[in-house]
Parts: structure tokens; C-alpha cells; sequence
């Protein structure tokens, strides 16, 4: 385990030790009025209820279990300080998910808002703390506007198809951290392994940049693998650290791959006159994810990716996980099922999330939440929203691909409109612009405009028909003069394929939950056995096609009427997980 690991610590890549958890009971009022603001709710909520933190009203974690739509929600809590305490030092409130618009007061002081429901953000409670007892109070304002990225939250009065109960408000860890004035704000760290280098990019802020430095430590399993020191002359800091060590193995280097998920441990001290005043530990993974000549490539091999579908819900706790322990729980059972990875659907999820994909060698596709209309706020709104999370999430090494957007969502005429056509384009420019070497999808499904993976889905429910289709039509498919299962094209207009590599990223759904009723994709199965027949028949057909070189089944386990997962909401197996890995990593 890396040396930076603390159970439920929030934020894993970025480890101080000065930190609180509020997670637990607060305070909680619904707003319908929305009279909150003008009756002075900033400065104390009237106490009608209590919930308990990170779960929203809608799930009975949270105490509450009220599943109607409530756009404007309130909570409080009294934590208490020592001024003297802090002394020179910041105290800062960390929100990881709050869904859509977050504000924040201290003891009556607006301190500032924040308008994203997935990404982590940050305010400096100092100047509004008072000695003892101070009172937080939080608002959170949401909507069912489809131009909000909402991911699979409906926007209608009742769940339907694929679409679930909202969320609303926050859902996940709310904790503060006491820290230095000077300080290391981030770092992004990026991996070479052909150089053997781990390039370190730093966010330092100060009130001079004097006799100022930041010393780097880098280990593995306890050897010392390098040290650096840089000085800091500004607020950005660009460095590079050699990490090649033949005392570490004749190669000089562990690379990070799912079979063998190697993780160096670095320490990062920001020192002032020779005295540190900020220390942080983290961790990252020497890997190299890269496309080339229609493969994609892990540490220049090829990698056959076996991906399940996971969106990440749970009975009675929804998007919130119900713990770090059902975080590990899911994976292990991942694994177990003989997948690879993950594509982590429509959601952005807990950073502990990653932390134990790191941990455990497990890939990770990282998708957006999407909006559903198409206009110049939803544009603003989805870009913002979406470099927060890949800024957030960049040094995570089990994250191999990035994926904005999903069968046409928020983008309906993308294969015809220029302007959703940029847009897409403008994207996927943008993520490259900030990370160069993983892939970016585009438009995962479908109707792709510029994507280095061409990703298809398919719910063919026969093994034969799979097959036959993509041998016989594999050309007419790519150029999309055939469409997969009567689906939509493959490109959109005006663009066509460039010899990508091809990934069936959905497919399966096959319903079955004991007789119960549900919704999932095709005839719904009797047994195991027939569950089994059907499953072997269609991800053997997959692993056939020899211009495919991965897969993505769907899905993990049931949510909410949807019952096409592999486990239950319970996270019960439907069936033997070992007759399921045995397909899923038969040679065939």
C-alpha cells in the first residue's frame, strides 16, 4: 500500500496531516420558496430536520429517503476553533460533490458559490472564524434543467428507461484542513518511461518568493529512488526528477500495469529559510498509455482491454458509496469476474474510487456527465465543469482514457450540426491540450467526430448474428454506410475512419433478476444457465473479431429498475463469477 494511504481520507494524491471529517449529522431544511437567502437562512437555518452527510435527501442513507424534487436544500452545522490556534495558518473547507450550485456561509459571512454537481472545490473559512463555536451553513440549489450535466439523474418527475432518482445537494466528503499560508496549492505530475523521468508541475502560493524551494522525494518500498530541490521564483514551478534506479531492478524503473500495479511513493516539502512549512504525500505510477497502428498500447504493448460497465450506485445510498469498504468490495468482485477495468459511466466518481484502482491495477475510462440540450450555457457550463475533473484526476495512473461525451448526449445533431460538431472538437482539443497522452472519445457509441478510439455499441443478443455482422459488414460499419444493430451511424458527417482502434464499449445488458421485473436489454433470461449460453455466446463473438481489441460489458450490477448487472443491488452474484471470468479470459 502507498505510504500516503489514510482511510477516508478524501482527497488520496494530495495527503496533509492536519485534517477534520464533517462528515455526519447536520441540520437540514428544504426551500421551496426559495426564501432562504432573503430571510437570512445564511446566518441560521431553521432546524426542521437532520440529515446525515455525504448522503442526499433522496436515499435513505441520509435519514430523509423523500424521492420528490426539492431544488433548493439547506444544511447546518457548529463546529468550533481556537483563533490562536491557527495562528498564522488558512483553514480551508473542502466540498468533494455537491449537486449544482453550492453556497457557503461562516457565522453570517458569505464566503462564495460554486456551480458544478461532480468535481471537488474549496473555500477559505479564516477570515470569518470566530473563537469557539461557529456556525456553517451550506445551500444547495438544483434544477432539472437539461443543459445541466446531470449524467443518469432524471430530469422528469419519475424514473424511466435508463434514467434514476436525482441528486441533489451533497453527496459526497465535506472536510476542512488547517494549512500554511505558503503552501503547495497542486502538482501534476506526468510520467515518462522511455526517459525515466517524472515531470512535476507545482501551484505554489506565497506571499514572497525568497529563500523558497521545493524538495522532492521520491521512494520505492522504502529505497530512496532520487531527490530533488528547486527553487521557487514564481507561483508556477516546472521541474523534472530522474527516476531511473538499477538498485530498483535491471531495467531501472516499475512500471504500472494491471498485472503488476507498481506505486512510488514521493513526498513534496515546500521550505522557507530552511524551515519546511508545507509537507504533502502522494504517489503516482510510471505508465505510458498510447495508440498506434490501430492498437492501444500500455508501456508500448498491446492491451486488450475486458471492461465492465459501472455506474457506480448503490440500494440505498445511490451515487454516494455507503463506504471505503464497498468501494474495495465492488472492485475485488470486479476482478473477480475476470475484467481489467472499468468504464466508469456517467459519473466522476469518489477519489478513493481511483485510489484502489491505482492500488489494485485496475483501468479506468473516465466519463462526463452529460446534458441532454445543446446551447451557448450548456457549452460554458459542460467545458468548465469538465477540465475541473480532468485537472482533478490527471495523476491517477489507472486512468487510460478520457470520454466527454456518450451516444449523442447534450448532443443530439451532432452528425449533422457544425456547431455540436466543434464543440465536440473543441473538447477533445482542450483535454489534449492539457493531457497529451491519453486517449480522448469523443462521442462514445456513435456519431463520432475526432476520437482516437472508435467505440461502437451493441446489444445483439446472439453470439452468431454478433459475429457474422462484424465480418461480414466490418468495412461498411467503419464507413458507416451500415449501422451496428440499426443503430446510428458510425461518424458523423464529413468525418470518417482513420484506422482507429475499434472497441465494442457496450454491449450484453442481459436482463435477469430471478423472475423479478425489471429492464434491461433484449428477452430477459429464465436461468443461470440460459444467463451463461447467452453471455459465452456474445463475448466470445467479441473476442473473435480480430480488429477489436477490447470490450466493455453492461454492466456491474443492477440499478434502481434496471436489472442487467451481474450482481444485484445487494452486490449478490446472479451467477458463478468463476464461470464468468472463465469466459472473459478463455483464449479464444
Amino acid at each position: 500500500m502507498v505510504k500516503s494511504y489514510k482511510k477516508d481520507y478524501p482527497r488520496p494524491q494530495f495527503v496533509r496531516e492536519q485534517w477534520e471529517n464533517l462528515n455526519g449529522e447536520w441540520d437540514f431544511a428544504f426551500d421551496d420558496g426559495n426564501i432562504g437567502e432573503a430571510s437570512g437562512w445564511g446566518a441560521e437555518i431553521p432546524a426542521e430536520q437532520t440529515i446525515l452527510v455525504p448522503f442526499t435527501y433522496e436515499t435513505k442513507a441520509s435519514g430523509i429517503g423523500d424521492e420528490s424534487v426539492h431544488n433548493q436544500v439547506w444544511y447546518q452545522k457548529k463546529i468550533s476553533f481556537s483563533k490562536k490556534e491557527i495562528g498564522s495558518q488558512r483553514v480551508l473547507l473542502h466540498l468533494e460533490g455537491s449537486d449544482y450550485i453550492t453556497k457557503v456561509w461562516l457565522n453570517g459571512v458569505y464566503l462564495g458559490s460554486h456551480e458544478g454537481g461532480y468535481a471537488r472545490f474549496t473555500f477559505d473559512l479564516t477570515e470569518a472564524i470566530r473563537d469557539g463555536e461557529n456556525n456553517l451553513v451550506i445551500k444547495a440549489e438544483d434544477s432539472l434543467d437539461e443543459g445541466q450535466p446531470r449524467g443518469k439523474q432524471r430530469w422528469c418527475g419519475k424514473n424511466f428507461a435508463c434514467w434514476y432518482v436525482q441528486t441533489t445537494g451533497i453527496w459526497k466528503t465535506v472536510w476542512m484542513e488547517t494549512v500554511p499560508a505558503q503552501r503547495i496549492e497542486s502538482v501534476k505530475m506526468t510520467p515518462d518511461i522511455h526517459s525515466r523521468t517524472l515531470s512535476l508541475e507545482f501551484d505554489v502560493t506565497a506571499q514572497a518568493f525568497e529563500d523558497l524551494y521545493i524538495e522532492t522525494t521520491v521512494t520505492f518500498v522504502d529505497k530512496l529512488i532520487n531527490k530533488n530541490i528547486v527553487p521557487v521564483l514564481q507561483k508556477k514551478v516546472c521541474t523534472q526528477l530522474d527516476v531511473q534506479n538499477t538498485a530498483v531492478n535491471v531495467w531501472g524503473i516499475y512500471e504500472w500495469t494491471p498485472e503488476q500495479p507498481n506505486l512510488y511513493d514521493v513526498s513534496f516539502r515546500l521550505v522557507h529559510g530552511g524551515t519546511p512549512v508545507d509537507i504533502v504525500s502522494s504517489y503516482f505510477g510510471m505508465r505510458e498509455i498510447r495508440i498506434e497502428d490501430g492498437n492501444i498500447l500500455l508501456n508500448g504493448y498491446p492491451l486488450y482491454q475486458r471492461l465492465i460497465l459501472d455506474q457506480g450506485y448503490w440500494k440505498d445510498s445511490h451515487l454516494t458509496p455507503p463506504s471505503e469498504e464497498a468501494l474495495i468490495e465492488d472492485l475485488d468482485k470486479i476482478l473477480a469476474l475476470g475484467y481489467n477495468g472499468v468504464r466508469k459511466h456517467q459519473k466522476i466518481e469518489d477519489e478513493r474510487f481511483l485510489l484502489w484502482c491505482d492500488v489494485k491495477g485496475v483501468l479506468v475510462w473516465s466519463e462526463m456527465a452529460a446534458a441532454y440540450r445543446f446551447h451557448d450555457d450548456a457549452v460554458e457550463a459542460f467545458t468548465r465543469q469538465w477540465m475541473e475533473i480532468v485537472r482533478q484526476n490527471y495523476n491517477h495512473p489507472s486512468i487510460i482514457t478520457w470520454t466527454p461525451f456518450n451516444e449523442s448526449w447534450g448532443i443530439s445533431d451532432v452528425e449533422v450540426n457544425r456547431s455540436q460538431q466543434h464543440f465536440t472538437e473543441a473538447i477533445y482539443h482542450l483535454t489534449k491540450s492539457f493531457d497529451a497522452q491519453r486517449p480522448v472519445i469523443t462521442n462514445d457509441g456513435w456519431e463520432h467526430t475526432i476520437s482516437d478510439i472508435l467505440t461502437l455499441h451493441d446489444y445483439e443478443a446472439s453470439g452468431d448474428v454478433f459475429f457474422d455482422r462484424y465480418t461480414r459488414y466490418k468495412n461498411e460499419i467503419l464507413a458507416s454506410t451500415v449501422y451496428p444493430a440499426n443503430y446510428k451511424s458510425t461518424m458523423a458527417n464529413g468525418y470518417s475512419y482513420k484506422g482507429q482502434p475499434v472497441i465494442i464499449s457496450e454491449f450484453g445488458g442481459i436482463a435477469f433478476n430471478n423472475g423479478e421485473a425489471g429492464w434491461g436489454y433484449g428477452d430477459k433470461v429464465n436461468d443461470e444457465a440460459d444467463f451463461l449460453r447467452r453471455f459465452d455466446s456474445i463475448t466470445t463473438a467479441i473476442k473473435k473479431l480480430p480488429f477489436v481489441c477490447g470490450y466493455c460489458y453492461t454492466q456491474v450490477s443492477d440499478v434502481q429498475q434496471e436489472i442487467n448487472g451481474l450482481m444485484d443491488m445487494d452486490r449478490n452474484f446472479k451467477a458463478d463469477p468463476e464461470k464468468i471470468r472463465e469466459i472473459n479470459t478463455r483464449n479464444v
